[in-house]
């Protein structure tokens, strides 16, 4: 009877940790899918998008949840500056370079993070919370506003996706670039937006994280490894498998803790994308967008 109990309450913490990741892994496989390079400046974006809505909670004195849409705008603006200020210019060299630029930037970032903020660690306003017993399940409020906050950003980005021209002319350009610029596409725009939305992807992410734990300058680069992983197992390139991906790698992390130290959570991650790899080179889910 321990054990169930305990095995749910790590799978709640799962599920939380499943949607803070689903929503990095999305943005990590929207700018693959279009751009074809892995963003490893991703977690540091992360990082950015929960400062930025600290700051503006600081500066307003506003309830947190103006704390989303607020980092979400400031990284997805952040996300379009560095495209046309660095990307662009070395978008059609070797994918290497793209690489190795946005390794970079993430450096950057998190420099640019640390002579702002400094070193300390915050946490958004809150205070401590009394959970909900629910049986003998602990439900802690952040948590449940934490899986819904990301749902609704799913629920809205799926609606982009496929009831919006520009939706759809993302999805094209994903399934056949050459085809999709011979139809008239307009790629720059179509880029710029695949900007704006995996930087608020990753701003929603930092900023969920930084409500179920504390911000630090690295909490998006020690997160990275899981997001990439999720997107890795779920299909790299694929935003819906990187949803089934993040759940995945979410609850295992969690899980983990019955037989292992937190401490080794990143490196069931890592197994967990390897194993995917190796049985499945193209992740769970395999197809078009």
């Amino acid at each position: 009877m321990y054990i169930l109990v305990e095995l749910l309450q790590l799978s709640i913490y799962g599920i939380v940790l499943g949607s803070i990741l689903t929503l990095g892994a999305i943005g990590v496989s929207m700018i693959f899918g279009i751009l074809r390079f892995a963003h490893f400046a991703h977690g540091d974006l992360i990082t950015v998008g929960a400062y930025t809505g600290l700051g503006f909670l600081m500066m307003t004195n506003a309830p947190f949840w103006f704390a989303l849409p607020a980092g979400m705008a400031g990284a997805a603006i952040i996300a379009v500056l560095i495209d046309q200020t660095v990307y662009k210019r070395i978008r059609r060299r070797q994918p290497v370079i793209l690489l190795i630029s946005s390794f970079g930037i993430g450096l950057i970032l998190r420099s640019f993070v640390q002579i702002i903020w400094g070193p300390h660690v915050f946490s958004f306003p809150g205070g401590i919370q009394r959970p909900w017993l629910v049986w003998e399940l602990a439900i802690i409020p952040n948590h449940v506003w934490i899986f819904l906050a990301a749902l609704i950003i799913v629920t809205l980005l799926h609606l982009f996706l496929t009831r919006t021209r520009v939706g759809k002319a993302m999805r094209a350009m994903s399934d056949n670039m050459d085809l999709a610029l011979i139809t008239g596409i307009p790629a720059e725009r179509i880029i710029m937006i695949t900007w704006l939305l995996g930087g608020a992807l990753a701003a929603g992410a930092g900023v969920l994280l930084g409500l179920d734990s504390r911000l630090t300058p690295t909490m998006g680069w020690n997160i990275l490894l899981p997001v990439f992983a999720a997107a890795i197992v779920g299909g790299i390139g694929r935003p819906y498998g990187a949803i089934a991906g993040g759940m995945l790698i979410g609850l295992a992390m969690e899980i983990s803790t019955l037989f292992l130290e937190p401490s080794y959570k990143p490196a069931v991650a890592f197994l967990i994308m390897v194993a995917v790899l190796i049985a499945r080179p193209h992740g769970i889910f395999k197809g078009a967008w």
